[in-house]
């Protein structure tokens, strides 16, 4: 992996954190009490973004094994299944490439794509 894929990773865990570390009353239901929930949902909070960055690793990982996808220049974030990817890709053939093997991806319930096509300088 290069630094630029390296680096999208750690960008990509970092939002990822940042996003999932909303307080836990702010999603409580119905008749819910935050203050009786507020420990076990720090858990699960926690157990979310555990699976959330696990299943981003998995999906990058299977864009990494695909030698026609720049993966260094696509980050990968995910929540409770859904995928979001952001980038960018040299053709505009290879966004539906990439989204096709996110979907493949256990674990992946939708795909949205926030790619664009980016040609390489000189071309």
């Amino acid at each position: 992996m290069n630094k630029i894929g390296f680096l999208h990773i750690c960008m990509t865990a970092s939002i990822a954190a940042l996003l999932a570390s909303t307080p836990a009353g702010v999603w409580a239901q119905g008749s819910e009490t935050v203050g009786a929930s507020a420990a076990p949902a720090a858990s699960t909070a926690k157990e979310m973004r555990k699976a959330n960055r696990a299943l981003s690793r998995k999906v990058y990982a299977a864009l990494a094994k695909r030698k026609e996808i720049e993966a260094g220049s696509i980050s990968v974030v995910a929540r409770d299944g859904a995928v979001t990817l952001n980038g960018s890709v040299t053709e505009a053939s290879q966004i539906e490439t990439v989204i096709g093997v996110a979907k493949t991806v256990p674990g992946v319930k939708s795909v949205t794509s926030k790619l664009s096509v980016q040609r390489p300088i000189g071309e």
